[in-house]
């Protein structure tokens, strides 16, 4: 999976915050949890857009996102990448939908 710069650089931010990485987790978690599949990447875009402007401000890897005002960029394949990364596993297929 190919993720944009913006992405990239939120992702490595959480590598070396522990704390944040770990919030973002239990978030994951929650959304996959409560949410509906089809759902849960979407929601957790709009969550991580949320996030990257609040963070660009204060801290220096995100702050050149923020410079003259952030332009909405689409951060849904990190949604999907941390959904496949920390969310549940998927479901065993049953033996009857592959074809045995």
């Amino acid at each position: 999976m190919s993720l944009n710069r913006s992405e990239q650089a939120l992702f490595a931010y959480w590598e070396k915050q522990p704390d944040e990485r770990r919030h973002w987790q239990a978030k994951v978690s929650n959304i996959a949890l409560t949410g509906r599949p089809g759902d849960m990447a979407r929601t957790l875009e709009r969550e991580l857009w949320e996030h990257l402007v609040e963070r660009s401000a204060h801290v220096p890897i995100l702050r050149e996102f923020g410079a003259g005002g952030l332009r909405r960029v689409s951060l849904l394949n990190l949604a999907e990448h941390i959904i496949r990364l920390w969310g549940p596993p998927p479901r065993p297929r049953n033996q009857a939908d592959q074809g045995a």
